[in-house]
Formats: C-alpha cells, structure tokens, sequence
C-alpha cells in the first residue's frame, strides 16, 4: 500500500526540524512534520517565562550543519533558540512541510500496509483528516509535557495557578502573594526576575539543588564579525567548549567522587551570596553534586535573602481557596500558584499514543515489562522491538547531565536517516530492531549505569522512573554514542518487504 508519505515526523523542535532538515538534504522530500501547535519550536516556544535562558553554552546549543555567529551571550535566552529555529526551519525549506494544529491522538501499525496510521485531534471535522506514513519519527521531546504534582485541595483554590511552561502573561503579579512550587532549572531563573515585583514569594522546596555561578557574559561585535567572517573561529570555540564540557563526564559517569571538587565551588557560591547561616543550611544540599541536575545562577541566592521572599522547606499539607498550608500546620495566604515542578520524563506521553499490530502501545510495552527492562528502553534510545519504522528522537537513557543534547540529537538522526535510506534502497517495507539486539543494549547500558552518580549519589531524581531505574540519561561520554550510531547497523534488525 502506497502511503501518503513516506516520513512523518511528531514535534517541530530541535529533533523534527534537525530531522526534516537532514532527510531533505538527502534528497527526501516526501515527509511531513505534525505540530499541535500553532508555531515551531517545541519547548523553546512554549518556555517563555521571565528569564527563560540555556544552561549549555551558546555555540553548542545548535546544529553543527548550522552555527549561529550572532549568538548575543555565551548562554543564550529563549527568544534568541527559539528565532534561531525559525530560522533554520525556513532555511532548511522545513517550514513547507510543517502541519499546525495537527496534535496526534493515536498512531497505529498496519501490518497489512506495512505503515502507519495517524489520528489527531478533532479528527476531519476539525480539518485533521487521517493520514499513513512509511516511517514514524517522535520528535516530541521530552520536555513537552509540564507535570503537576497532585496536592490535596488544589481543585479547592480560587486564584490564578500556571506552570512555568505555560506562563500567564496577562496575570500581573504586582503586588501579588505569590507561591512558588519547586526549585528546579526554571523556578531558579525566573524567582529572581518576579521577586522585586511580587508583594511576597513563598518558595516551596522539596530537596535544595546544587548551585554553581553562571559564567555569562556578552559576545562581542568583535567577537561576531570574526564568526560570522571566519567560520573556522566559531568551529574552533565550539570544539573547545564540546571537549571542556565531555570533561565532565567523568565525574557523572565514571567516578563520581570526583566531583567534589565542584562542590566546593558549590559551597562558597552559597557562602558569598547567602550570609544568614540558618537559611544557608536550608539550602545547602545533603547529596553528591550531580545526583540531580546541577543549576546556574548568579542571582538566584541574593532574591532569597529579600525580606519579601520566604523559603519553605515543610511539605504541603493542603491548598485552600486563598491559602496553602504546610504540614506544620502554617497557613500562608497565597492569591497565585506558580508551579516549577517539571514535565512527564520518564513515562514519556508520547508513547501512550504510539500502538502496535497486537494494540499495545509502547507506554504499555515498557510498563509491563516485556521489553528488555522494566521501564522505557530503546535499542540505541532509538527503536523499538514490536514497533516496526518507528524512530524516536531523545529516547531512553539518551538525556544529558554534562554536554549539549543537540549532538545527541544529531547523532540519532544520522542514525534514524542511515535507517530509512538502507530501507528505501533495497525496497524494503520494515524494519524492526530485533528483541536479542535490545536486550543486549540494554544490560551494557545498564551495567555502565551502576558506576554513576545518579545511581551512587543518595537522592532521588527525576531521571528516574517510578521503579527507581535511571531511563533518562546517557551513562558515558556523548562521543561513543556518537561513534556507536555513526551509521546504521542492519544486523541488528529485520529489514523485509512483508
């Protein structure tokens, strides 16, 4: 059966326009790219809060076949990623093939078409009609998703509440008793940007994070020109900054010891910016360093040490209509809720919608146990046994604690096209990692695990699943992931025209 396309790709962030871009380059044009949204850009469209920035440096944070010489600091705000894939994506020619509005509901493997069937919301009366593609790229990412937590009475409160990731701009938050919930990556960028207008801020902490500054600072004009002058200026700082960072990874993923050094770093930034030693103590973490992600900010500790900022550490108890209580019985009036609390990594919601020939989906695959592992695992953090042509971008255990996630998006999608072009070439229909191949994978991988700082650091992350096993993050350097999917391995799998 012929298909209406021969690629569909989920997500219009990094994976599917670095995807889309690839396969074009290729010489494959016969693809599409479902977005649920109304622009490109994955979560660096939908991350606007206040303060929103990278935490990996400029020059790595983007497609080594399309470096960005006009990069305004060493770490770059969200309007600036989120202008550079526009960019890219119209470059590329990628923007053509983007369908809008166009959120999948459910995608099902033919096997008699040897394809795959998507749905989407509203289906045709809402002007998405069905379509089949030959191969399935999800390109959804794991960082779609916002997560928030179940607390008791949260139905009950009366006033406005948002997520980080989905920040009310028209709520004016002069004046306003705001509560804040978590203290991870975003809520330490955007606290400080709230506080000198806020009325009040109660930071709710469930574990302090480790806290190192952040060496920011602007580009030059000078410093422009000669990158966008002399290419070979900008590859060269982006080769030093790739290798400085792969540094680290010794500490996360070899020997975790290691890493106190870094702390030490960790304690007198806490030291200079904090001087009361009682809320000092309250923020200083009792883990190793890089247990959980580790944060940057230099102006995260002096918004905590201003008289209207209090820092909460007892756990909530109950939300009311205009308050929240904490477990000690302290009631804290509060007219907005700001949750900092994350997305859906770990049971990644995409793979609820993906379903195999048996109707399974993948979430059931992975939960149940009858893949190789007793959560999430991909052959390469890639594909799937039981779910032919399908190709997932920023799959299992292929998140970073040290480097850029963008070389290991790469990295995939040169493997993902080495995968479609050996299919194409020989005429074939499908092709399927086989389950000896995975389960392989997945026992070096998880043996590699064992000696890292996520599984030896005394907390408890969200890189791991409800099992306690670390589905998140890749366990060496980025560059032998690189080396190992530098091209595609068809040994591995089942490539047949049935």
């Amino acid at each position: 059966m012929m298909p209406d396309f021969s690629v569909a790709i989920i997500g219009s962030g990094f994976g599917g326009i670095g995807m889309a871009a690839r396969l074009k380059r290729a010489g494959l044009h016969d693809l599409v790219l479902l977005e649920r949204d109304e622009a490109l850009g994955g979560t660096w469209r939908d991350n606007s809060y206040p303060g929103a920035a990278c935490d990996v440096p400029s020059h790595l944070y983007c497609f080594s076949f399309a470096p960005n010489p006009g990069w305004s600091r060493s770490f770059s705000p969200q309007p600036e990623i989120w202008a550079y894939l526009n960019r890219v994506a119209a470059s590329e020619r990628v923007t053509g093939h983007i369908r809008f509005g166009h959120e999948v509901t459910a995608a099902r493997w033919d096997p008699d078409g040897q394809l795959w069937r998507l749905e989407f919301r509203g289906g045709a009366a809402g002007g998405c009609p069905p379509l089949t593609a030959r191969f399935l790229v999800s390109a959804a990412g794991p960082l779609a998703d916002p997560m928030i937590p179940d607390l008791p009475g949260r139905e009950n409160f009366a006033g406005t509440v948002f997520h980080s990731a989905t920040w009310d701009h028209q709520h004016d938050l002069t004046g306003r008793k705001v509560a804040v919930i978590g203290t991870g990556a975003s809520a330490i960028q955007f606290v400080p940007r709230i506080q000198p207008q806020a009325g009040r801020v109660d930071l709710y902490q469930r574990t302090p994070p480790w806290i190192i500054p952040r060496r920011d600072r602007a580009i030059t004009p000078a410093e422009q020109w000669l990158f966008r002058n002399l290419p070979l200026t900008q590859k060269a700082a982006r080769t030093g900054l790739y290798w400085g960072r792969e540094s680290y990874a010794l500490g996360f993923t070899k020997r975790p010891a290691l890493m106190r050094a870094a702390e030490k770093i960790a304690l007198r930034h806490l030291a200079r910016q904090v001087p009361d030693p009682l809320l000092r103590a309250r923020l200083t973490p009792s883990y190793r360093m890089g247990c959980k992600r580790i944060l940057l900010s230099n102006d995260f500790y002096p918004a905590l040490t201003q008289p209207n900022v209090a820092l909460v550490t007892d756990a909530i108890a109950e939300i009311r209509d205009k308050s929240i209580v904490s477990r000690d019985g302290t009631e804290r009036e509060t007219d907005t809720i700001i949750f900092g609390t994350g997305f859906h990594v770990t049971d990644f919601p995409v793979a609820q919608r993906i379903w195999n020939q048996a109707g399974v989906s993948l979430a059931q695959q992975w939960t149940s146990g009858t893949g190789s592992g007793t959560g999430p695992d991909a052959y390469r953090g890639t594909t799937a046994p039981g779910f032919p042509n399908l190709f997932v971008l920023t799959g299992p255990n292929t998140g970073l604690g040290h480097n850029s996630q963008v070389f290991m998006i790469e990295a995939q999608i040169r493997y993902v096209a080495g995968a479609v072009r050996y299919a194409r070439e020989r005429g074939a229909a499908r092709v399927e990692v086989r389950p000896g191949a995975q389960a392989a994978y997945d026992r070096t991988l998880q043996r590699k695990m064992r000696k890292t700082v996520w599984e030896t650091g005394g907390c408890r992350s969200w890189y791991l699943d409800s099992g306690g096993r670390n589905v998140t993050l890749w366990p060496d350097f980025t560059w032998v992931f690189a080396w190992q999917t530098r091209r595609f391995d068809p040994a591995s799998y089942e490539v047949s025209d049935s």
